[in-house]
């Protein structure tokens, strides 16, 4: 090798960042900084590029949000719509709900966390917003159902306990860090037993 070749500059151009990794720092971004209080430049900096490069993957600092977010509901949605939630009592149901929705929290911990900040100031933040109304909707029902199939208390509005059990398993974003001491499949079950067995029938 010549030694003009060892002396030549690094190579210029855009770090090697494909969509995934893209979508990925600025979901981190995001929640460090709030949405709204990030600039395209703001990300651009952060990922070493130009903000003409960044548009090269993103029409928008909007469609990446939109993106983020489809990534935390897609993974609630199909929770609901998994074999093991269609199959069993209402009650074992409800359960299965609940430990997917842990798994998704757990797996996709700062696109939920994206997605539980927002607060309806843009067209696709209702529209996220009415997504998260649409699911707490149907775990809600299957309440109601266990309810109804005596499996659970009757005393205590189906309503009100989806929102409280769905409070709890929220605030995980704020506490649960991966890797810590408390793996996935544990923070499910706990999950599941503290939530339901306040709420079956005795």
């Amino acid at each position: 090798m010549s030694a003009s070749t060892d002396a030549s500059p690094a190579r210029r151009g855009r770090p090697g960042y494909d969509r995934e990794q893209v979508l990925s720092v600025a979901v981190t971004l995001f929640n460090e900084q709030g949405y709204d209080a990030t600039s395209v430049a703001d990300l651009a900096s952060r990922l070493g590029l130009t903000k003409s490069a960044l548009y090269h993957h993103f029409d928008s600092k909007e469609q990446l949000l939109a993106l983020a977010l489809d990534e935390a509901l897609d993974g609630l949605e199909g929770v609901l719509d998994a074999p093991e939630a269609a199959a069993g009592s209402a009650v074992e149901r409800l359960g299965a709900v609940l430990r997917g929705a842990v798994r998704v929290l757990v797996d996709k911990l700062p696109y939920v966390t994206l997605l539980l900040r927002v607060r309806g100031n843009s067209d696709v933040e209702r529209a996220a917003l009415e997504r998260r109304r649409a699911f707490d909707h149907r775990v809600a029902a299957l309440v109601a159902e266990a309810q109804h199939a005596g499996e659970m208390r009757a005393d205590v509005d189906g309503a009100v306990a989806t929102r409280l059990v769905f409070g709890m398993v929220n605030s995980i974003v704020e506490w649960y860090r991966p890797g810590g001491p408390v793996d996935r499949e544990r923070l499910a079950h706990d999950v599941v037993a503290v939530a339901l067995d306040g709420m079956r029938t005795r």
